[in-house]
């Protein structure tokens, strides 16, 4: 851990480097008097001044000390885009941290679920549900593309916790090149009414020099911008905030009818009104990265860098003649392995009970157990991204709808156009992957027509961790987060024959699936033929059967897999017949979404599918075949983990020790019992 993150150190300081010799290499900047690096405060006495570069370089902050972050966000791409920023400031922190999230639903889901199996020593994360302030803004007419959820800030008094005294609020867009406790030292500068912190704006916006007949917000100078803001919510509350901005957002829209930038032309008419309430921030603390600013002035010397802010809305297109350098920046933390970030402030007794929890399942484990490194999988948390594109689902009209429930690596990729190709319905779908490659299918998701179209499916991110791919854990995320009463639980590189949905969605009506205890089984075949016409009906896969161009699954390999389904039977069946389950038997199967979760024991490959398949006849499920729904096996190269499984004998050795772990479980927990094969 401590290596690759002198490596990225390394790469931040190369890429600041580079930036230093191009501003070596250009002409002297010419400082307006209204942007200098070192800003005196304008509205307080010369001991209130901002501080020079840095800040107070002698106020102290204990090792300690928890900062405090509050952050807006909403939605799925808030959710994706705000990771970024969480890296960056968990890289250079030397204090144990407390973000508070007011989020919606959306971001909720997706951002508890990202910090618990995260598991950052040190970090709390506390939620605040926006839809509880959104009547405090929503009455407020608003042109910013961040719409209602850009006028929370304003609210932050109100949500936040009452013995908070102090927080540093920002925006989703914003990216640190230092420790965030130099920004908290600040607060022991704010003097007298002083409550908010905030950098200048960086371009004319405020001044209306824009654009002929450009109506701005009042503002003082320039005006302030709110994507970095230090928020003394003590004296805030007490100066009564909430009934102060109303007050004046009432006043200036009597006139200016909406706001153009959400909170911050609220906050700047404030200060406009109330100067004795702001405490100007160093420029370098909010380098403004869009059209129309002179951010340059804030970075004379690449020292000064201190947060990088994206504020347009073409964030990393914007123009500006050092924006490569800045790119760069942000790419080396959006690509950047978050797991190297668990890493523990040594001194600071303060340890989460997940973490502990953690810490106790490992501290069991026996390092001398030959079974150690699988043992150690299953005890792993792994960090996992919910929803990273847009979701939006639907509910079917009658009630009966199936989600197919899959997961893929990065090397399976390119099956998932072709599946969406074949089934039409709701996809949870859970990839494994690294922060690079997460980003690799971001690009690629985002670049293609049939999948940007698609919102029934749940993109779901497992970050890569360890030696073994959890097939069930990806399973199970997948599972999870099923909005639909039936699952069709598959393989990604299975796919379903035309139609498949719609069929499936009259067989669990007519299988009445809602009320008995049934597995619907969907015969599966293969083709070794990596270009193929696939079948358009049972007729002409038969006669594929018939000329060797498919085959029944792993027919050659592993019969026992799916020899219950009974093909044979199936060839001329037009009726859904019930099979008897028999040991080693893996089919592809809808049932009820409510079934249990697969068991996380099984890592890699062997017997992840199989257990799950047990567990469901010890709960009494019958198995009906279906006889006119087929799913063909596309033909791919092996899998790295079954190379292991095939080339080592300890390998299989414990995975028959896990496997007689799994089956006296299972007799323990339920009535039917199996034998174990020694």
């Amino acid at each position: 851990m401590e290596v690759e993150n002198d490596i990225l150190r390394r790469q931040l300081d190369t890429y600041k480097e580079e930036l230093a010799s191009h501003l070596q290499s250009e002409p002297p900047i010419n400082l307006a008097p209204d942007i200098v690096p070192q800003q005196a405060n304008h509205h307080s006495s010369p001991s209130a001044t901002s501080g020079g570069l840095c800040g107070d370089k002698e106020a102290y902050i204990p090792k300690c000390e928890v900062v405090h972050v509050a952050i807006v966000c909403a939605g799925y791409n808030a959710s994706r885009s705000v990771v970024t920023l969480f890296k960056s400031i968990l890289f250079y922190r030397r204090n144990p941290l407390h973000f508070h999230l007011l989020a919606d639903s959306v971001a909720q889901i997706v951002l508890q679920k990202l910090f618990q199996t995260w598991n950052i020593p040190q970090v709390e994360v506390s939620f605040y549900l926006a839809d509880s302030v959104v009547p405090d803004v929503s009455w407020i007419p608003n042109k910013h593309y961040s719409g209602v959820y850009g006028l929370m800030k304003l609210t932050l008094p109100k949500v936040l916790p009452s013995n908070l005294k102090r927080v540093i609020v920002l925006d989703t867009d914003v990216t640190f090149a230092t420790d965030i406790a130099e920004l908290w030292k600040i607060f022991s500068q704010l003097r007298d009414k002083q409550a908010i912190g905030l950098v200048e704006n960086q371009s004319d916006w405020y001044l209306g020099k824009l654009w002929k007949n450009h109506r701005p917000w009042p503002a003082l100078g320039r005006g302030y911008n709110t994507g970095v803001i230090l928020l003394e919510l003590g004296k805030l509350r007490k100066i009564g905030w909430g009934q102060l901005w109303r007050l004046v957002a009432e006043k200036d829209l009597t006139t200016l009818l909406s706001t153009s930038l959400a909170d911050q032309d609220i906050f700047n008419a404030i200060i406009k009104t109330h100067p004795d309430l702001v405490y100007n921030l160093p420029c370098q603390w909010n380098v403004q990265l869009s059209d129309n600013t002179r951010s340059e002035l804030c970075y004379t010397e690449v020292t000064d860098l201190k947060v990088i802010h994206w504020n347009s809305p073409k964030k990393l297109k914007v123009k500006n003649k050092h924006v490569e350098f800045f790119r760069n920046l942000y790419l080396t933390f959006l690509e950047y392995d978050g797991n190297l970030l668990r890493r523990e402030l040594f001194g600071c007794n303060y340890t989460s009970t997940q973490s502990a929890v953690k810490e106790h399942q490992l501290s069991m484990l026996n390092e001398e157990d030959p079974c150690y490194d699988l043992r150690r999988a299953q005890v792993r948390s792994l960090r996992t991204h919910l929803y990273f594109l847009d979701y939006q689902y639907e509910p079917s009209p009658d009630g009966i709808d199936v989600t197919l429930v899959t997961q893929l690596s990065m090397d399976r990729l390119q099956m998932v156009e072709l599946l969406c190709q074949h089934w039409e319905g709701p996809i949870s779908l859970t990839l494994y992957l690294s922060d690079a490659e997460a980003q690799q299918f971001l690009l690629y998701a985002l670049s293609s027509q049939l999948l940007s179209s698609r919102k029934n499916i749940g993109f779901h991110i497992v970050y890569k961790e360890g030696n073994f791919y959890p097939v069930n854990l990806l399973r199970n995320v997948g599972l999870q987060q099923v909005d639909t009463p039936y699952v069709f639980l598959s393989d990604v590189d299975f796919l379903p024959m035309y139609g498949l949905y719609p069929t499936l969605k009259k067989a669990i009506q007519a299988q009445n699936l809602q009320n008995e205890e049934k597995a619907l089984v969907i015969p599966a075949f293969e083709t070794q033929r990596y270009r193929i016409t696939f079948p358009k009906s049972k007729a002409e896969l038969l006669h594929m059967l018939d000329m060797g161009t498919l085959f029944t699954f792993r027919y050659h390999v592993w019969t026992k897999g799916h020899a219950p389904t009974n093909f044979a039977k199936w060839r001329t069946a037009t009726t859904p017949y019930k099979v008897q389950w028999e040991p080693d038997f893996e089919p592809y199967i809808v049932v009820r979404a409510s079934v249990p979760q697969y068991d996380t024991r099984f890592v890699g490959f062997g017997w992840n599918k199989v257990s799950h398949i047990m567990e469901l006849e010890s709960l009494g499920f019958q198995w009906v075949v279906l006889p006119n729904a087929f799913m063909v096996h596309m033909p791919h190269a092996p899998s790295f983990d079954i190379a292991k499984f095939r080339g080592s004998s300890q390998y299989r050795r414990c995975l028959k020790v896990l496997k007689s772990e799994f089956v006296k479980d299972l007799n323990k927990k339920y009535t039917k019992h199996f034998i174990i094969d020694q």
